[in-house]
């Protein structure tokens, strides 16, 4: 991957960072760490495990929002460790190009997700998903140890037992139980607060805006 090189002033010395991220930091996206490093990071998609099965953001290990947004996650931690002083919020997405976006719509293909269904699992890069303007994050809960919480199922889990829409369902199936979806609403509770929205069908998704309103006032991170 191309990486872009800036000078540190307090040493002196050159670092370099990846083209991907230089991208978003000359669109005005903020490191979230840097307004709270207590924050946790662990980009899925800089990994193999996801859906995909494969490393898509390549050197990219640090996660950009939009401020605004990266302010409301600030917030959001705030408020979990007020109720929950040993909790503090791991972020697995959050800006993501729209490049990126195209690879992740391909893939379901390989997963022989019907092209109907597409839109249930990926947003349609045409038009793009909240993350690709900055305005959404997906992220879960650790503890103390740094442990996730469990939550039902993992990040990017495919149906039913993920949706918030369906928890109560679930429960009443045995398939989820009342600690998991307490783990949950801790979460959301926190995001919530802090002014994000509820995704009804991935317990890990929250958007900080409407997609029309992401893409009028900030525009696409290509």
């Amino acid at each position: 991957m191309s990486i872009a090189q800036k000078t540190d002033n307090a040493s002196g010395k050159k670092t370099t960072i990846p083209a991907m991220e230089q991208k978003m930091i000359d669109q005005g996206l903020v490191d979230i760490q840097k307004l709270d490093p207590n924050i946790q990071v662990e980009l899925k998609y800089s990994t193999t495990d996801n859906f995909v099965g494969k490393d898509v953001y390549g050197d990219l290990n640090r996660a950009y929002l939009q401020p605004e947004m990266a302010k409301r996650l600030v917030k959001a931690n705030a408020l979990l460790r007020k109720n929950h002083p040993d909790y503090t919020l791991l972020v697995y997405d959050a800006a993501r190009p729209n490049s990126v976006q195209f690879a992740l719509w391909d893939a379901l293909d390989n997963l022989k997700i019907p092209a109907k269904n597409k839109k249930m699992y990926v947003a349609d890069p045409k038009t793009g998903s909240n993350h690709n303007f900055g305005c959404a994050v997906d992220l879960t809960v650790v503890d103390e140890k740094g442990k996730p919480l469990d939550m039902g199922t993992k990040y990017d889990f495919f149906g039913p037992l993920a949706y918030p829409r369906s928890e109560q369902e679930m429960l009443k199936k045995g398939r989820l139980t009342s600690q998991q979806i307490n783990n949950r609403q801790i979460l959301r509770k926190a995001m919530n607060q802090a002014g994000f929205a509820t995704n009804t069908t991935e317990w890990w998704h929250f958007d900080g805006m409407s997609k029309a309103q992401a893409r009028t006032k900030y525009g696409m991170i290509k």
